[in-house]
């Protein structure tokens, strides 16, 4: 009952935007690459983050990254995604006391809003963006 009313919200939220905005072409969904040079930058310009903390040797981070990559389309114009290789910078993952990976931060107006540890199915990651971010 809740995923589907979380749907339902994020379709007339889609539609409202379109009428708000009918010119402006679909966004695109990217994911940042986010390092030590622009993550601050990031952080406080995004209204809605959505940070992968990974590394290369990490199996379920293979796994994750996918569905980071879909709801980035998906939420394209709504969320901005990014993601931070820990092993490159250990100083934003030892900022966040991040001890396992893969790590999704969710990042309201540059606060933690929510962390999620582990790799879970796109719906659980939508699920808890959409709540995070009142969506």
């Amino acid at each position: 009952m809740d995923e589907e009313l979380q749907r339902i919200r994020e379709k007339k939220l889609k539609e409202f935007e379109s009428k708000l905005h009918p010119e402006d072409p679909k966004p695109t969904g990217i994911v940042h690459t986010l390092d030590t040079t622009n993550f601050p930058a990031m952080l406080n310009s995004q209204p809605r983050l959505v940070v992968d903390f990974w590394a290369e040797w990490c199996g379920p981070c293979r796994m994750v990254a996918p569905v980071i990559e879909e709801l980035s389309k998906e939420m394209a114009g709504i969320v901005t995604f990014g993601k931070c290789n820990t092993d490159k910078n250990p100083r934003i993952a030892g900022g966040f006391g991040i001890s396992a990976i893969p790590t999704i931060i969710l990042f309201s107006q540059g606060r933690v809003a929510d962390t999620i540890v582990g790799a879970y199915p796109k719906e659980a990651i939508r699920t808890r963006i959409t709540k995070a971010f009142h969506l």
